[in-house]
Order: structure tokens, then C-alpha cells, then sequence
């Protein structure tokens, strides 16, 4: 089994599919998708990236980071892996590689949303080194956003 992360266009028809059925997910879940929030353009620019987890050749996984309005800070988004490629440690590499990313673009921080249902993603942002913080704008009315950082310096 090989895993790999790559930078990718996020306008990639692959890319658009794992956001697709990523939003698929969410969107009984919470009742909204996550689309409203993000926008494949938000990862065209200078100090963003979209990434997506190949196994053994197959896309089964992705992930971005933007940055945020302090220069200083990047936004974890749009993490997801395939159901039948799960539990394999795909989500830790998509998450290595984005603080890979962060750290060469000199941030100095992470954030990130998640939900209070998705138990597998908090405990992977808890054994990551991601501490709870304050829900931050437009997350801060939301009874189901739980948000936290990692300082990367």
C-alpha cells in the first residue's frame, strides 16, 4: 500500500469530485454542505494549496489551506477521505502535509472547524497537537463548530 500527497489544481475534475462528496457528507449531517465557505479560488493564491492523497495510484482524499486574515495564520479546509480508504492514516498525511506546506509559506499558526459530530476528525486534530480554541468569525453562532490551533513556531 503506497500513500502519497500531492499539490494539486484545485479546479481539477478530481479534486471538484472529493469536494463534491465531501459536501455529500456533510450536508445531512449538519443540514448545510460547507460550500458557502469555500471556494476553490481561495487556494489559487500566493501562500495556499489544495492537496489531494493518492492510494496506490487512486485519489481517495483531500485537503486545503488558505490563509486567513492575519498574515500570520492558515486555514485548515475541506479535509476529507473516501469511506472505503478510511482508517488507513490517510487524514494524518493530508494534515502533515498541509502543516508541511504552512510551515514552508512562514506561518506561524493553524485554525481550523470541524463538527461536533465528526468524532474521528476531533480526535485527529486533538492527537495532532491542535488545542480547542474560541469559534472564530463565521463560525462563532454556529452550536455545531468546534475550532482549534496549532501553533507551528
Amino acid at each position: 500500500m503506497t500513500i502519497k500527497v500531492t499539490v494539486e489544481n484545485p479546479f481539477d475534475a478530481i479534486c471538484v469530485e472529493l469536494v463534491r462528496e465531501l459536501s455529500a457528507e456533510l450536508g445531512p449531517l449538519y443540514g448545510t454542505d460547507g460550500t458557502a465557505l469555500f471556494s476553490p479560488a481561495d487556494v489559487t493564491i500566493p501562500r495556499a494549496a489544495f492537496v489531494v492523497a493518492w492510494l496506490n495510484d487512486e485519489a481517495v482524499g483531500c485537503g486545503a489551506l488558505r490563509p486567513m486574515d492575519d498574515d500570520s495564520i492558515a486555514e485548515v479546509k475541506r479535509m476529507y477521505v473516501r469511506p472505503a480508504a478510511r482508517g488507513n492514516g490517510i487524514s494524518r498525511k493530508i494534515l502533515t502535509k498541509l502543516e508541511e506546506l504552512a510551515a514552508e509559506f512562514k506561518y506561524a499558526a493553524l485554525q481550523l472547524e470541524t463538527g461536533n459530530l465528526q468524532t474521528e476528525a476531533i480526535s485527529l486534530y486533538a492527537s495532532s497537537g491542535y488545542v480547542r480554541i474560541d469559534c472564530y468569525e463565521p463560525y462563532v453562532d454556529n452550536p455545531y463548530s468546534i475550532c482549534y490551533e496549532k501553533r507551528l513556531t
